[in-house]
């Protein structure tokens, strides 16, 4: 068996709740390497809702599989240094906000292969 399809591929995750869980999970079990980002102290929304196993939601569990966290405020100026530095380094940003929320904190977040904004609409 070769490598995996996606192996070598890097996500950046800016989702929250299911539709972008699950889409980044997907990339995640292709084998890319995705950066979950979470609201500081508070994570996912995912998180707290129960079913809770070990006191985070079953659904948290099973939709990050596979992906690394990280917990910074891009609404920061420390957090949005930051999270250009982790755009810089990913080939897939996925967000899920407001249309043209993403754009309202700055210039591009990098030279991505490939921008993937969710909107609920």
């Amino acid at each position: 068996m070769g490598p995996a399809p996606l192996a070598g591929v890097r996500v950046l995750d800016l989702t929250r709740l299911l539709p972008g869980a699950l889409a980044t999970r997907k990339l995640a079990d292709l084998g890319a390497e995705v950066v979950k980002v979470e609201e500081p102290g508070r994570g996912d929304y995912l998180r707290s809702i129960p079913p809770l196993v070990g006191g985070e939601g079953l659904m948290h569990l099973v939709l990050n599989r596979g992906k690394k966290s990280i917990a910074l405020d891009y609404r920061t100026e420390e957090g949005l240094a930051l999270l250009d530095r982790l755009a810089l380094a990913a080939d897939v940003l996925v967000e899920v906000s407001r249309p043209g929320r993403l754009a309202a904190l700055g210039p591009a977040r990098g030279p991505l292969s490939i921008l993937a904004a969710l909107d609920g609409q």
